[in-house]
């Protein structure tokens, strides 16, 4: 697949680029595995680039791809035996001195098992050399927790120490459709819908299904369970190393969750956990991979509180795999196929709503949120507010047009600007959204 989007990022990295012509720059590249941040590092503009990939293994077997890799692409030969991270860093700093290159460390969090001391010795030698030397550093990570940590936390070595700092966010809902138009010209609203629902616009779930000429629906859902699918383990992978030895029960809460648990109280009766509440805000405010909301405009004291799991492929793996993980170990795939084919119409609608909250939010002009009444009996789908404009568009969210019932959505967005204040000082306009409006 061609490479897409991402032109503000790469903008990005080509003026620190010229920046690194006068004095060294680093650059933090963030976000989930599979988005897309090794690719983007490659197209900083540079033609000289070194690339160094930390591995989990000895650091002496590092620093022999890592000796390899300048001998190859500088053609300059490293002097002595380079048994640590520290001694080749310290000389690719004070090599481009006299020429400018690129040096991109990719899966950076890794030295914490490797050897933790590399943070400070490169905070050591950068602090030393970073005005004499024209390096153009991009360092990324996978591991959101430990990069937040070695970066943002004011007690770690190279807190500080980055020039700029990027968190890469999957392909936003124009990209995924010009995507699929270029594989598929004549591709359906459903499509579309579960190219989103399976990756959430994340770059390498995109290519696994498009490359292998998975653009409709029906392909789509039955490569998921194909034999040696990447997509069965891929959740374990990208999550047990965030959680550790604690994962079965973060990936218990999550799989509620993603089943369609909202409230603290339904995910505490499902799994018996008293501290459920402690859990919950480690999903939110250290691992990033939930979100709590309220009813629009409501008040932070409110106890209308729900929570989300935000990543689209997460909530479709903790739904299927890691909930039937028992036809996973069996390899009984073409039973979880069909549940997958079953209970897809049941998620897609969840994931609809994600799509047109997405699609609004990414024009950067609107407040976005859902209603509800304090018992639940009256819910709103989707309101965009125009803070501006004092404008407000309620919508009601169908599949199925037929099933939609405008006095009755009415009746509901009425009883919602009674308990709202400010969307009374508003002009509404309520309406109805398809997936045919995707």
């Amino acid at each position: 697949m061609k490479f897409y989007d991402r032109e503000s990022e790469q903008q990005l990295l080509k003026e620190v680029l010229d920046q690194s012509k006068r004095e060294a720059r680093m650059t933090v590249l963030m976000g989930r595995r599979r988005i897309g941040k090794t690719e983007l590092s490659q197209r900083c503009g540079d033609e000289s680039i070194l690339y160094f990939f930390v591995g989990k293994k000895a650091e002496s077997l590092l620093c022999q791809d890592f000796v390899a890799e300048i001998t190859n692409k500088l053609g300059v030969p490293v002097l002595g035996q380079a048994n640590s991270f520290a001694e080749i860093f310290k000389f690719v700093l004070k090599l481009s001195e006299s020429r400018a290159f690129t040096l991109v460390i990719d899966e950076f969090q890794n030295f914490q098992k490797v050897n933790p001391t590399v943070f400070s010795d490169m905070q050591r030698d950068w602090d030393l050399w970073k005005r004499k030397s024209h390096l153009n550093l991009i360092i990324s990570g996978s591991v959101f927790t430990l990069m937040k940590k070695i970066f943002e936390d004011y007690e770690e070595p190279l807190f500080g120490r980055a020039d700029e700092k990027l968190t890469l966010q999957p392909f936003k809902t124009d990209v995924l459709k010009d995507i699929l138009h270029d594989f598929n010209p004549e591709y359906t609203p459903e499509d579309l819908l579960a190219l989103f629902s399976i990756t959430g616009g994340v770059a390498w779930y995109v290519t696994l299904l498009l490359d292998r000429g998975k653009t409709r629906k029906n392909k789509m859902l039955a490569a998921l369970t194909e034999e040696n699918s990447p997509f069965i383990n891929e959740g374990k992978n990208i999550l047990i190393e965030e959680f550790g030895t604690d994962y079965v029960i973060y990936f218990s809460i999550l799989t509620c969750i993603a089943s369609g648990m909202k409230t603290s109280a339904e995910i505490k009766n499902e799994l018996g956990i008293e501290n459920i509440s402690s859990y919950l805000s480690r999903l939110e405010d250290y691992y990033g991979l939930i979100s709590k909301y309220q009813p629009i405009f409501a008040k932070e004291s409110s106890k209308k509180l729900r929570y989300q799991l935000d990543d689209c492929f997460l909530i479709f793996w903790f739904r299927f795999f890691f909930k039937y993980q028992a036809l996973v170990e069996n390899k009984a795939l073409k039973a979880l196929g069909d549940i997958i084919k079953r209970d897809y119409d049941g998620l897609s609608g969840l994931m609809m709503e994600r799509y047109f909250v997405r699609k609004f939010q990414e024009e950067g002009r609107y407040i976005v949120g859902k209603w509800w009444d304090r018992k639940g009996f009256n819910e709103v789908d989707l309101v965009v507010v125009d803070p501006i404009g004092k404008e407000a568009w309620v919508y009601e969210l169908k599949k199925d047009v037929s099933r939609y019932d405008e006095a009755s959505f009415k009746e509901k967005v009425d009883t919602m600007v009674a308990q709202t204040p400010e969307l009374r000082k508003m002009t509404i306009h309520i309406g109805l959204l398809t997936k045919e409006d995707m």
